[in-house]
């Protein structure tokens, strides 16, 4: 188990109160003479506004709306924290704020909104697509956020849930370095996903494109199985292409025999018992935050080969982090109108490709890497 040393906590907040927050808005343009205003502002701009009027397409041109993504949530799924609400909701999307504009140089506005109504969300967030070049949905709760995602793919400008899709592929780049690590085929190997929320429904999904068979989807109650009747529209769609044997039962049974866990639910949920009833060498990604589903020196202690948390304290670090600011950037740069499965299989494969000798200890690159979004960015322009 960890040690903290220091009181992050405490720091935080004496950090947050002296800035006042995290992000701030920089001019491009100076104006220090009367001509300087006079082509910021009146008379000159009109002529612009007049030129945009013209042709909306070049508010990418003339504003800095090519270069601009909302951070947009309702604060009902704030880190494992929960339903919080838009203010407190805010210390987090400024924090993404600043990696979007300190990993990929985009400026990335925090939009709190004090509504949980789906219909709202989609109705504002249409509202605010023209001021942006890209919509990043943040912590919105299952399953409202799907709906919201999908409801929205018509903007023509990318509409990105990476609670969903920077998960996914964070975790389909460590698997596929992992597998590389212990030996395996994904069409061979056996998925258990202990939470199916937003994370876990997307990276199950990403992980099927990319070849992979057999997973199965753990929740609150227990497998996903047809012999349940309490589950969600989206839950059960997903019985069309998992646990297609049907194994019913709980936590524990989903990982007898199991080669990889990959945890996006609660922290200390899994024993070193049920890690050693995996199959030898097994793979565990246990990335509740700040508490992992299970610590990973119990986890390598009960047989684990590969073990990965969200923690940047720990070897291994499965984070969306390493995602999100590139597969804007790549999304941006090409003019991309959504971030298609073919983008997001092609940055995953990309990011695991940046370990060229994947080892035990490192299956993934280094978050702040500034090769990581270059890297990303460049795959998904490719790709799209």
């Amino acid at each position: 188990m960890a040690t903290e040393s220091r009181d992050y906590g405490k720091e935080a907040v004496d950090r947050h109160r002296e800035t006042r927050g995290k992000v701030s808005i920089a001019p491009k343009m100076k104006v220090e003479t009367l001509d300087d205003l006079s082509i910021a502002y009146t008379p000159g701009v009109a002529t612009v506004c007049m030129t945009i009027h013209a042709d909306k397409s070049e508010s990418y041109h003339l504003t800095n709306r090519a270069n601009t993504v909302a951070v947009v949530t309702d604060g009902s799924a704030v880190l494992g924290l929960g339903n919080i609400g838009p203010e407190a909701a805010m210390p987090v999307m400024e924090g993404k704020s600043i990696l979007f504009k300190g990993l990929a140089d985009i400026d990335a506005f925090p939009i709190c909104l004090d509504t949980q109504d789906t219909d709202i969300i989609i109705q504002t967030v249409r509202a605010l697509a023209p001021s942006f070049g890209g919509i990043n949905l943040e912590d919105i709760a299952a399953p409202r956020c799907f709906d919201i995602e999908d409801a929205l793919q018509d903007l023509g400008i990318p509409v990105f849930h990476d609670d969903q899709h920077g998960t996914a592929i964070a975790v389909l780049a460590a698997v596929i370095n992992a597998l590389l690590v212990t030996n395996r085929r994904i069409e061979d190997t056996k998925f258990v996903f202990a939470g199916a929320g937003a994370g876990g429904i997307a990276s199950t999904k990403l992980l099927l494109d990319h070849g992979a068979k057999h997973v199965i989807l753990v929740d609150s109650i227990g497998i996903i199985s047809r012999d349940r009747t309490d589950l969600t529209a989206v839950k059960s769609a997903m019985l069309g292409t998992t646990n297609l044997d049907n194994l019913s039962g709980g936590i524990a049974d989903a990982m007898r025999g199991a080669d990889v866990f990959i945890g996006l639910a609660a922290g200390d949920m899994i024993s070193p018992e049920m890690v050693t009833s995996m199959a030898k060498d097994s793979i565990v990604f246990a990335m509740a935050n700040p508490i992992p589903e299970i610590w990973p020196d119990l986890a390598k202690a009960a047989g684990a080969a590969v073990v990965g948390t969200g923690r940047s304290d720990f070897p291994n670090q499965v984070n969306n982090s390493l995602v999100f600011p590139g597969v804007f950037r790549g999304a941006l740069d090409c003019h991309a109108t959504k971030v298609t499965t073919e983008m997001k299989l092609a940055a995953a494969q990309a990011l695991a490709a940046m370990i060229v000798e994947p080892t035990a200890e490192n299956v993934l690159p280094w978050s702040l890497d500034p090769e990581v979004a270059r890297t990303v960015a460049k795959a998904v322009s490719d790709a799209a």
